[in-house]
């Protein structure tokens, strides 16, 4: 098929200059020095094409030879740099691979092939990959000294070209990662202060803070970052929500007296004191403390709003008020009767009204509500225990001995 077309196009081509030159009749004349010499114009015309030809085949290949050495240099140099990314490539499967001692010697070489090419030492962000791999292998054989100086170099490195800045974010953020393998939290943190505001808010940023005021013993900063982090989506729901009781209750229980535990409640987010355990926490906390006043003034909007809560809810605020008991007011008999109203089943309510009924010296309804609550195997152990304990004092204080040994020997008896 091939051959049909070239030869209609031969054909076609041969036609057209037959109609074309064949019925050109014109003359060129050149005059020179009284001579005249007088060609057809079709030959003129083939000669002059002829000519542009040649001429332009001869100074492409005068252009092609004085190129030749920055053609072969080119050449040269495109060799070098593929060898130098053939290296880091290979630098970068043995680091994956667990193989560090090689991915380190595979990034040097890498290097080295860069610094031995002029033509390839402007490739800066090439540069720091290298340091990095490097760094990071070093890291990861514990061999400090030079990893640090490797860091170190692609951290010069990076701030001086724009063309790596991306790679000096990364550079900042793996060394506070390896800050934080080295336990050293300050270092994490200034390295991770350093950090533009847009990078410091990426997640991976956030995880690192987070880890290290963990590890320096920052519980309130690192709520705030968590907090971030579950906003980001960092963590799963319910993730979130244990991480961030368990943060705001470790700021709660660093706390040495009364007034240090007030500044920490009030620097929690909102939505940590609307949390029914972190309340019954601080509440317990500074009963500890000997503030039973202003642990019951935790407790009282969620008893005050007891009727939205849970079960878990309320069991815990319940625990809570329990252990801030001593001292509690009258004030707080119809808060305690509507919750037992409402919830006449509830074990934890029972408990909780018991014991503040016993503290006002009121036997008789303390009773029922402690035998309710003894009876109750869904409470803790602690708990029951307690409140055998709580029945055989009130049997002390109407003179009854057996019943109050009765009640001791079903204290000592709940596993």
């Amino acid at each position: 098929m091939r051959a049909v077309i070239w030869f209609t196009l031969l054909f076609i081509a041969a036609v057209v200059a037959a109609t074309t030159l064949g019925t050109n009749d014109g003359l060129v004349s050149f005059y020179w020095n009284g001579w005249r010499m007088d060609v057809s114009l079709n030959l003129f015309l083939l000669v002059l094409v002829g000519t542009c030809f040649a001429l332009v085949t001869v100074i492409q290949t005068v252009s092609t030879l004085v190129g030749l050495p920055k053609r072969a240099l080119q050449w040269r140099v495109a060799r070098r740099d593929k060898s130098a990314q053939a290296w880091l490539r290979d630098a970068l499967a043995q680091y994956f691979g667990g193989r560090y001692s090689r991915a380190h010697r595979s990034a040097q070489r890498a290097l080295e092939i860069q610094a031995d090419t002029p033509e390839l030492a402007q490739d800066n962000e090439f540069t720091v990959l290298g340091h990095l791999l490097a760094a990071g292998s070093l890291h990861r054989l514990q061999d400090r000294a030079p990893r640090d100086e490797q860091l170190r170099k692609a951290l010069d490195i990076s701030h001086r070209s724009a063309a790596a800045r991306s790679a000096e974010e990364g550079a900042r953020m793996l060394a506070a990662e390896w800050a934080l393998d080295d336990r050293d939290a300050q270092r994490a943190l200034e390295l991770l202060a350093e950090l533009p505001p847009g990078v410091g808010r990426r997640t991976q940023a956030l995880r690192l803070k987070l880890q290290a005021t963990r590890l320096a013993r920052q519980p309130l900063e690192a709520l705030k970052t968590a907090r971030l982090l579950a906003n980001h989506q960092g963590f799963s729901k319910a993730a979130a929500v244990g991480l961030l009781r368990s943060l705001a209750f470790e700021a709660l229980d660093t706390a040495r007296d009364a007034d240090q535990l007030r500044r920490s409640w009030q620097q929690l987010d909102s939505a940590d004191r609307r949390d029914a355990f972190v309340a019954a926490r601080a509440a317990t906390r500074m009963a500890q403390l000997g503030a039973t006043d202003e642990g019951r003034q935790i407790l009282r909007p969620f008893w005050d709003s007891v009727a939205e809560l849970g079960a878990e809810d309320r069991e815990v605020i319940a625990h809570g008020l329990v252990a801030c008991v001593v001292g509690i007011g009258a004030d707080w008999l119809p808060r305690l009767e509507s919750a037992s109203r409402a919830y006449p089943r509830d074990g934890a309510v029972a408990f909780a009204t018991g014991c503040a009924l016993a503290e006002r010296q009121l036997w008789g309804k303390a009773r029922l509500a402690l035998q309710q609550a003894a009876d109750d195997a869904t409470l803790p152990a602690a708990s029951r225990r307690r409140a055998w304990r709580q029945l055989a004092q009130l049997a002390h204080e109407e003179g009854d001995a057996a019943r109050a040994a009765d009640c001791y020997a079903a204290a000592s008896q709940i596993g």
